[in-house]
């Protein structure tokens, strides 16, 4: 199954270009599941797949449903120490969605596709939340995972053998038992979902309203997807306006939207192919107003993730000869003063403008010390030198 995430800054449209390229992938005969919490003019509002046209399904993530579902689960499970505690219930009736709460649900969702239970489609259409914040839910289930990692190691489950023992004479499931086992269940759904996100057939479809603010937050996105690895594979420029008009307020608009965009085929076209999406004097309202966007389909032939996007070169001092080892990644549009790295035993922190990643440290460079950072056309470099203490000799 080929999976098309669609995000872009606030109010550029996405969703409808969501909706437009599912519809254009089912056109082409691709059996087609869109996945969206926003409302689509024309499409159903279950939350389970509905047909929309012969090859197209949708299905509406509700995280209110999602959020009372999940804590009338979580109360369930733990019924034993909530009644050793004397903790009252809470009744799906009162329960309200906190924030973080859509993000969770989406993540949900996309656990059941990875897993297959919303089987049988070719492709699936993610309608994302805005740019910035869809960056940081992408980047969640690895987040968690290694926050359950280091909360909830596994070589801190000793003396497993007593613990059956130990809830004969509490009479309950042992509080550490029951912790364990929810994060191993939670490590397992988040695993399904990164898996997803870093398949080689997964592509992000940006969307943009061409305009000063479009640009910047373009700039920026490349940065952050660079930085956790992902690859954009097309730029949608919505609510392109007619090239020619009479009206002088008209025109200027008209005349602002085609400079950003011949910056946008200039710069990005070569590695970013851009589509022009016309306004069609409207919000687009069903199945025929989307297809009058002409959206292409996703190409089957287009490369998703190429894997580990981070690279070693080696490099050799002249002054005393100290061999060193670059360990580079391409950060397009970054500054150095919105940069920083910390590192921490066999973990990298790097801080790049609003995004953040913890990454771990290759293998062999473990074994070194950072000896220096630069940053050089968009690209990082962090060099290591051999520690002698940790790196056998030889004659």
């Amino acid at each position: 199954m080929r999976t098309v995430l669609v995000t872009g800054p606030g109010g550029a449209g996405r969703t409808t270009v969501a909706a437009a390229t599912a519809l254009a992938a089912a056109d082409r005969g691709s059996r087609t599941l869109l996945l969206s919490s926003e409302a689509i003019p024309g499409f159903p509002a279950a939350t389970g797949p509905t047909p929309v046209t012969d090859r197209l399904d949708h299905v509406r993530i509700d995280s209110g449903e999602h959020f009372r579902a999940e804590l009338t689960e979580l109360q369930n499970r733990a019924s034993g120490v909530l009644d050793l505690l004397g903790a009252g219930r809470l009744d799906g009736e009162e329960l309200t969605e906190l924030p973080g709460s859509p993000q969770l649900a989406l993540l949900h969702t996309l656990r059941r596709a990875a897993e297959g239970d919303l089987s049988g489609y070719d492709t699936l259409v993610v309608d994302l939340p805005p740019l910035t914040e869809a960056l940081a839910l992408l980047a969640l289930p690895e987040q968690l995972r290694r926050y359950l990692r280091r909360l909830l190691p596994a070589e801190r489950q000793a003396a497993r053998a007593l613990r059956p023992v130990l809830a004969q004479l509490a009479g309950v499931p042992m509080p550490a038992q029951w912790l364990y086992e929810a994060a191993a269940r939670k490590d397992e759904e988040l695993a399904a979902v990164q898996a997803l996100i870093e398949d080689g057939t997964t592509t992000l479809r940006l969307v943009a309203e061409p305009g000063p603010a479009a640009e910047d937050a373009l700039r920026t996105a490349r940065t952050g997807l660079a930085l956790h690895g992902l690859t954009a594979d097309l730029l949608v420029a919505s609510r392109v306006l007619p090239r020619h008009s009479s009206d002088p307020w008209f025109a200027a608009l008209a005349a602002r939207q085609e400079k950003c965009l011949d910056h946008w085929h200039q710069d990005l076209a070569p590695v970013l192919p851009v589509h022009e999406a016309a306004h069609l004097g409207r919000d687009p309202e069903g199945v025929d107003d989307l297809a009058a966007l002409e959206i292409p389909a996703p190409d089957e032939r287009t490369p998703g993730r190429a894997g580990d996007p981070w690279w070693t070169e080696e490099e050799q001092d002249t002054d005393d000869g100290t061999t060193t080892i670059a360990w580079c990644l391409p950060l397009p549009g970054a500054a150095k003063e919105d940069l920083r790295l910390v590192r921490r035993g066999d973990e990298l922190l790097l801080t790049v403008g609003p995004f953040h990643r913890i990454v771990r440290i290759a293998s062999a460079l473990r074994r070194c010390t950072v000896s220096g950072a630069a940053l050089a056309d968009g690209v990082l470099r962090v060099r290591f030198t051999p520690d002698p203490a940790l790196w056998p000799r030889t004659s």
